[in-house]
């Protein structure tokens, strides 16, 4: 395409009211559009809003454009002429240019693509920048490099590749793509992050970092780039790059500034490409109970329950929300002492020197019950277990902590005494939980104001409505506001703080869980014992300037805000709700909400199952049932329930996808007392179960 074709950009905006000299032979089109918009006064934005206003066009959308489109135009094609395509249907090629007036390349697309061509406006250097990371990714990448800082790269070694190992994918070991990727690890350790999530999309895809507990925005890739940093990542992590149908999961050890830090990948597929995070560890990051920055009474307690010589201690809460690192620090202050200390973990975060670690592999058949077992034989005093999550693991961990070992172990679980509604719900017996049982506490973890840029409240009254409403609740006045600096990424705050409440069982909480007591009911218990429930901690951190009303609610939510049920059953215990659902998240997540709330929750995956629960319904205040369930669907099991004498008047809420018209209507024709749609919206879930409840009751 000659120069001299572009001197219609200076007729195009002399025609809008602009006086401009031509510009300057042989120059080639960024050029021109550069030229152009400095000798009238315009930016480059408005210029191609005056070019497409011109010839009647739309201005490009380049990140909206489609994969299938590139296909269609080869890359010659694409740069002899500077033309980007978009869209594509049967007849239609929607291309973005920056010369309308170019009718070689109108042609050439034509019998390129076999469509008729239509223009769109772009930008030259924007059209530039799309083929490059469409057509050569390496380029693209360099591109991205230049906005990153140039030393990050460097300061990154992949110690699985000192040995000399060569890396033989090609492209995801190509210069720009290995300096790329050890620039995100540079500034992933720097910014503190926890993960990194590499996210595709449609159009693009973007790099996100989980800074204490939140996830930031940190660059946004061109799909074909994104995809060979993935790859690069998955070499790097002995995972099957050609594999992108299935979830993968891996690891790779890294130095960056002279400190080593172990990398845990996930990969699962998504409806663009392959979606990857990672976990970032620090093996020598583990803290003691000193250092862990625990609340002083609560970090008294704890230390009370390590003083046993045996039973077993829970630790409760989210993932993320510091469980491991809390027993890491009792593990290390433990190993002070001449004793024996064994751990089952999958995965081993943190080394600890002396102490005996086992990882958990299933491939090999070494499950967290196996290595129990193995563990049992080797004589130990102490043993930490990652995490009980079956009926095998939580018994033999009771049984071995009434055998004279001291057992420390995380559960999933909303609070202190829910571990214990959590354990009976697996299977374990009451009598031998009461007689193991030492203590168990809660956790959540709250970012810390950045003491950097806190700025001191100076009048008492709340900053604004949504602070009154929150010191209202909690109790508390806010003494600090976070502002935001450098130092804390404008973000106001840098760290995190536990809060945690610790429960001391007493003989009467024991013998409480000897009688299966409900999980509300310990916990006043326990609370009248001396245990400050996880709001009050909450409030004493506020109180002390340490963080904010809005941190602890974002963290608290509904939990803090949590008001007793309405009982159905017997005053002296909650009521019981049967979840039958077949998806093990939904019911994670149904059980999590019903929890929050008071009610003790059992489980069935199957409506067979479902009808064993009810064989003594006397057990059960309310079933919540989903309609597609295997062995006996959702409508089986209702029309089960209400033909049998003794369970038709239970309350039945049914929870399901169907969204079909009229299927609500036939749904309570045949018996049920309400109907609820998914995704679960957690307020109405818990007033629609609370309601029927209450009209139960009544």
């Amino acid at each position: 395409m000659s120069p001299v074709g572009a001197h219609w950009l200076v007729g195009v905006v002399e025609r809008a009211g602009h006086h401009c000299p031509p510009p300057p032979d042989g120059a080639g089109m960024a050029e021109v559009w550069r030229t152009v918009a400095a000798a009238c006064h315009v930016s480059l934005d408005d210029l191609a809003k005056l070019v497409a206003r011109h010839f009647k066009l739309d201005v490009a959308d380049l990140g909206s454009a489609e994969p299938a489109a590139a296909k269609l135009v080869p890359e010659k094609v694409a740069r002899q002429f500077l033309v980007f395509p978009i869209r594509e249907d049967d007849k239609r090629l929607v291309v973005a240019t920056a010369d309308p007036t170019d009718y070689d390349a109108e042609q050439m697309l034509g019998f390129a693509s076999s469509r008729t061509p239509t223009f769109v406006v772009a930008l030259p250097e924007a059209l530039e920048s799309a083929i490059n990371a469409q057509y050569a990714p390496d380029r693209s990448v360099e591109s991205i490099l230049r906005t990153v800082d140039a030393d990050a790269a460097e300061g990154v070694t992949i110690l699985e590749e000192e040995g000399g190992e060569a890396v033989g994918a090609g492209e995801a070991g190509s210069a720009p793509v290995v300096k790329l990727t050890n620039a995100i690890f540079q500034e992933a350790v720097t910014h503190l992050a926890s993960d990194v999530h590499f996210e595709p999309g449609r159009s693009g895809g973007v790099i996100r970092f989980r800074v204490d507990g939140v996830m930031m925005p940190f660059m946004h890739l061109p799909m074909p780039a994104l995809n060979r940093v993935v790859s690069r990542i998955k070499i790097l992590s002995k995972l099957d790059i050609a594999d992108r149908m299935r979830p993968q999961d891996g690891r790779a050890r890294i130095r960056v500034r002279e400190k080593v830090y172990d990398l845990r990948v996930s990969t699962v597929p998504t409806r663009e490409a392959e979606k990857l995070v990672i976990r970032i560890l620090d093996p020598q990051g583990a803290v003691t109970l000193a250092d862990a920055g625990l609340p002083k009474p609560e970090e008294t307690a704890l230390r009370r329950l390590l003083a046993n010589r045996d039973g077993i201690v829970l630790i409760t809460g989210p993932t993320g929300s510091g469980k491991t690192t809390t027993l890491y620090a009792a593990i290390k202050e433990l190993s002070a002492h001449p004793i024996n200390i064994m751990t089952v973990e999958d995965p081993i975060e943190y080394e600890l020197r002396g102490i005996t670690q086992v990882q958990v592999e299933r491939k090999r058949n070494v499950t967290f019950a196996s290595a129990l077992r193995a563990a049992l034989r080797q004589d130990p005093d102490v043993i930490m277990v990652g995490e009980i999550r079956d009926l095998e693991t939580a018994e033999i961990a009771v049984r071995a902590s009434i055998t004279g070992h001291l057992v420390l172990g995380t559960l999933h679980a909303n609070d202190a005494l829910a571990s214990v509604t959590r354990l009976r719900d697996l299977g374990v017996d009451p009598a031998l939980l009461a007689d193991a049982m030492r203590g168990a506490l809660a956790q959540r973890l709250v970012r810390r104001i950045c003491r950097a840029c806190a700025v001191k409240v100076r009048d008492e009254a709340p900053n604004d409505e949504r602070e009154a409403q929150l010191a209202a609740l909690y109790g508390v006045r806010q003494v600090v506001h976070a502002r935001g600096c450098e130092a804390c990424g404008m973000t106001g705050f840098r760290g995190r703080l536990p809060i945690l409440e610790v429960a001391v069982l007493t003989p009467e909480i024991s013998e409480m869980i000897r009688q299966g007591v409900g999980a509300r009911q310990l916990g006043e218990a326990a609370r009248a014992a001396g245990m400050r429930p996880m709001r009050e901690v909450a409030a004493d951190l506020v109180r002390n300037g340490l963080t904010t009303l809005e941190e602890i609610d974002r963290v608290l939510g509904e939990s803090a805000q949590a008001t007793a049920p309405e009982p159905a059953g017997a005053p002296d215990k909650p009521p019981t709700i049967l979840l039958v659902d077949d998806d093990g998240v939904v019911r994670t997540l149904a059980r999590t909400l019903l929890e929050r709330q008071g009610y003790r929750v059992i489980e069935a995956a199957d409506g067979e199952a479902a009808l064993l629960q009810l064989a003594d319904p006397d057990s059960v205040d309310l079933m919540v049932l989903d309609l597609s369930l295997p062995k006996m669907d959702g409508r089986a099991v209702l029309r089960a329930v209400r033909g049998a004498a003794a369970t038709a008047g239970l309350p039945v809420v049914v929870l399901t996808g169907e969204q079909q018209e009229g299927v609500e209507v036939e749904l309570m024709d045949e018996g049920a007392d309400d109907y609820f749609r998914k995704p679960i919206e957690p307020a109405r879930f818990a007033a629609r179960i609370k309601a029927a409840l209450r009209r139960a009751a009544t």
